[in-house]
């Protein structure tokens, strides 16, 4: 049995580069960037008028004038109209292009209008205002967004505002997630008294979904051959395979058999932890990588993303966050592992507290739904006192 740094350690030294492709930028929330978006022109392309009203020349009310002639109007989208008199203004409207012959723009809420002119109404004018100057936010060729994060729905209004339809996507390996057992059935089936349905295939996939991966589906019974026969087909179509039970040491768990059968180097099998102590981490020859959890929900989401998730960013170029929180109860474990308690989080003036959050143990997949994160207890330590410090691995 391996500590969970000599597991992390394993698995990071198989992190991998899956390779770019294009897709449309109206697809690719969720992606992650694969180059640096660069702006075609400056942003904003002009001296841009933030707020409808007039534009003037602040020389003018700077020598007390406060009256203005109206010269035109010109809405957002128009070609500039100029003034040619210092007393004269355009009546002007959000987002379109500041005249150059004016500098400075007063909010309609600040004048009165009448028979052809503008009065400004107010004292608290400066030169310059609801002027949105020509490149303050990005310059042409600057870069606008940086490769290897997240595509946020900011990015995408960037890649438009930049005129870029495909944008470059660092490539997802391709999944599958395999769960066994016979005492499963599917989603619509109505289970024996002694069996239950399906959940954490769908609860994995669903998680997967934050980083836009759509992994498949598949179930095998317990059936030492067809086992074998499964995982030697899908070592030959997937590049990730993930499977959810039969790795423990029932009589019925033939998955750590058939992936030897099936030449998958095992890399660990038992981690010092709970939950998910018998997680199995192995690779095939083909570089198929083979990511085996424990059956029980619990440890199959604590062992996702303690594991799975950070060697996925890993190979995504994207960077690794620490968090960390205060523990707000005091609480005791007495076996030499590391323990991954789920805690409710709170932010309390500034301070991340977490709540101890137990539930029924590592089945007792309900209780996912009102805790937000695991915090990682260390193995050389029995009890830990509120207020101390510890890494959190936020699911919520």
């Amino acid at each position: 049995m391996i500590t969970v740094e000599e597991a992390e350690k394993i698995i990071h030294s198989r992190v991998k580069d899956f390779g770019l492709e294009e897709i449309s930028f109206e697809n690719c929330l969720g992606r992650v960037l694969a180059k640096d978006i660069i702006a075609d022109r400056d942003l904003p392309p002009f001296n841009r008028v933030t707020m409808d009203g007039i534009a003037i020349n602040f020389s003018s009310f700077e020598k007390g004038n406060r009256q203005f002639k109206i010269a035109g109007t010109q809405a957002a989208g128009d070609e500039s109209l100029e003034i040619d008199k210092p007393g004269e203004c355009i009546e002007i409207m959000t987002g379109a292009a500041l005249p150059k012959s004016t500098d400075t723009v007063i909010r309609y809420e600040d004048v009165v209008i009448e028979n052809g002119f503008a009065t400004i109404t107010s004292t608290q004018i400066v030169k310059g205002q609801s002027v949105h100057l020509r490149g303050i936010d990005k310059k042409q060729n600057e870069v606008v967004a940086q490769a290897n994060k997240l595509i946020t729905p900011a990015t995408v209004g960037m890649a438009a505002s930049v005129g870029l339809k495909i944008l470059p996507v660092k490539k997802l390996p391709k999944v599958i997630i395999i769960s066994s057992g016979d005492e499963l059935v599917d989603v619509e089936d109505n289970p024996g008294p002694f069996q239950i349905r399906r959940s954490n295939n769908y609860m994995v996939r669903a998680a997967l979904q934050k980083y836009g991966l759509k992994a498949d589906l598949k179930h095998i019974l317990d059936d030492s051959a067809k086992t074998v026969k499964l995982i030697a087909q899908c070592l030959e179509e997937y590049e990730v395979i993930i499977l959810s039970g039969g790795i423990s040491m029932g009589k019925f768990d033939f998955i750590p058999e058939a992936l030897e059968l099936a030449s998958v180097k095992k890399l660990f099998h038992k981690v010092q932890q709970r939950p998910g102590k018998p997680f199995w981490f192995g690779e095939h020859k083909n570089n198929t990588l083979v990511f085996a959890f424990p059956g029980n929900p619990v440890s199959t989401f604590m062992c996702l993303h303690r594991y799975f998730f950070p060697w996925l960013k890993a190979s995504l170029g994207l960077p690794s966050t620490h968090k960390f929180a205060f523990l707000n109860n005091d609480f005791s474990f007495a076996p030499n592992l590391k323990y991954f308690l789920q805690v409710q989080l709170k932010n309390e003036n500034g301070k991340i507290l977490a709540t101890p959050f137990e539930g029924n143990g590592s089945g007792d997949f309900s209780n996912l739904i009102d805790a937000q994160a695991f915090i990682e207890l260390p193995a050389e330590q029995n009890n830990f006192a509120k207020g101390e410090i510890f890494r959190i691995w936020p699911f919520e």
